[in-house]
């Protein structure tokens, strides 16, 4: 069985630290990033040649579509990172296989992935592997060599040391790696192009035009051996290891929206389960979790939730967080028209809102607003932070206008909810 301990990231997604047994029979060590709530999609990601599922660029996209709702799974081929068995021992093929081994685990415990995502060598190990996991509907590669062959660029004059003894010593990113020559006759003997024209899969090619490891022509060479739905993203000036942040946030930004329109049913957050109402809000349950909902208003489709402290998943901000936020945006937008229209130099009002509950002998405005002398009664507590060179008057004259906002005016005003049942 499978080894599973949740951890948990600083963004509050539960991570899984897997074992599975590889293609060599070697137990391979994973992290499986789940998204609060049901996913919309499995991701499996496959590192770079020699690379471990802890680099950056792993570790960042993977943090990052699950931030988008798709669940990701990397882990180390064997013999490397936290991964047993011997490197020298594996090739191309034997990652290839550990690629379909992890896909199997994925369909096992939970569900096979949508998508396949795989840097530099890895990339060229999805494209290998993408026809053994039918249920993979998207394909995405970062920097990938168009053949595996590429990589022995990496051996310098060590190939014919490797081709005369068998095998070598190779330094390869400031660390030894045996090489056997059978790794050599292994890659040379992968074709790849036949495997992108009989994909039948959606394709997208991230590939930077300054890469110094894997030139930009090999994203050509999938590029055009691929056939339709395929896309091309320019990477810019990003380094082959998208060592930055923000290269690794681009791509798993673009990836998830690219992806989310071929992942049909799976993609229900960003789809609406009930026809939107263009004159109302519409709020419908998405059956996820025990509280979870869709907010549809127009074209804007948003979660609420509760937290998990209350049994829910804690996906989106909940329904007294939804009426704080009505305050505070109506406040906000309403003191940025006037300040604009009386020429006020404004820079920016930040507003924040709580609400509370509070006895009504502690709640000084509630006696003079509405006599109320017994029980609790709902206080909204509003801080308002406003920026820029003004004087008290300005100050002052503002703070007033705070007050008109018509969502407090509404608020403070006697409400009658009207309830009608439809349908069935």
């Amino acid at each position: 069985m499978p080894q599973q301990v949740k951890e948990w990231g600083t963004m509050a997604k539960q991570i899984q630290r897997i074992e599975f047994t590889g293609s060599l029979g070697e137990k391979l060590a994973g992290r499986l990033e789940m998204p609060k709530g049901q996913p919309r999609a499995y991701a499996l990601f496959a590192h770079c040649f020699t690379c471990s599922k802890d680099i950056f660029a792993a570790t960042r996209i993977a943090s990052r579509l699950c931030d988008h709702g798709i669940a990701v799974l990397r882990f180390d081929f064997t013999g490397l990172g936290h991964s047993d068995g011997d490197f020298a021992n594996t090739d191309f093929s034997s990652n290839v296989a550990d690629l379909v081994h992890a896909a199997n685990y994925l369909r096992d415990t939970h569900k096979a992935p949508s998508i396949l995502i795989g840097h530099s060598l890895g990339g060229a190990a999805v494209l290998a592997a993408a026809g053994d996991v039918p249920e993979a509907k998207a394909v995405a590669t970062i920097g990938a060599p168009a053949d595996a062959a590429h990589v022995a660029e990496n051996f310098g004059a060590k190939i014919d040391d490797i081709e005369a003894d068998g095998e070598a010593e190779v330094e390869l990113a400031g660390r030894p790696f045996r090489i056997r020559k059978a790794f050599l006759d292994d890659i040379r003997s992968q074709e790849i192009s036949p495997r992108i024209a009989s994909l039948k899969k959606a394709l997208i090619v991230f590939h930077g035009p300054r890469d110094a490891t894997v030139g930009i022509e090999n994203a050509e060479k999938i590029f055009l051996a691929a056939k339709h739905p395929k896309s091309f993203v320019s990477l810019d000036d990003a380094d082959h290891l998208l060592s930055r942040r923000a290269d690794a946030t681009y791509v798993a930004d673009v990836l998830s929206s690219w992806a989310t329109r071929y992942l049909g049913e799976e993609a229900v957050d960003e789809k609406a389960l009930v026809k939107p109402d263009p004159e109302r809000v519409t709020v419908v349950e998405t059956r996820n979790g025990k509280f979870q909902a869709q907010v549809l208003a127009g074209d804007h489709i948003q979660l609420a939730d509760e937290p998990e402290s209350y049994g829910g998943l804690d996906t989106g901000p909940t329904p007294y967080q939804y009426l704080n936020a009505a305050l505070g945006a109506c406040t906000a937008m309403t003191m940025r028209l006037y300040a604009d229209r009386k020429s006020i130099p404004m820079e920016r009002v930040v507003v924040r809102v709580g609400h509370d509950r509070i006895h009504v002998d502690d709640c000084e405005e509630c006696a003079a607003t509405d006599g109320n002398t017994q029980g609790q009664v709902d206080v909204m507590n509003r801080e308002i932070e406003v920026s820029g060179t003004l004087d008290d008057e300005q100050r002052s004259k503002l703070m007033e206008i705070a007050d008109k906002c018509p969502v407090h005016r509404t608020l403070e005003n006697k409400l009658v909810v009207r309830t009608t049942q439809t349908g069935t």
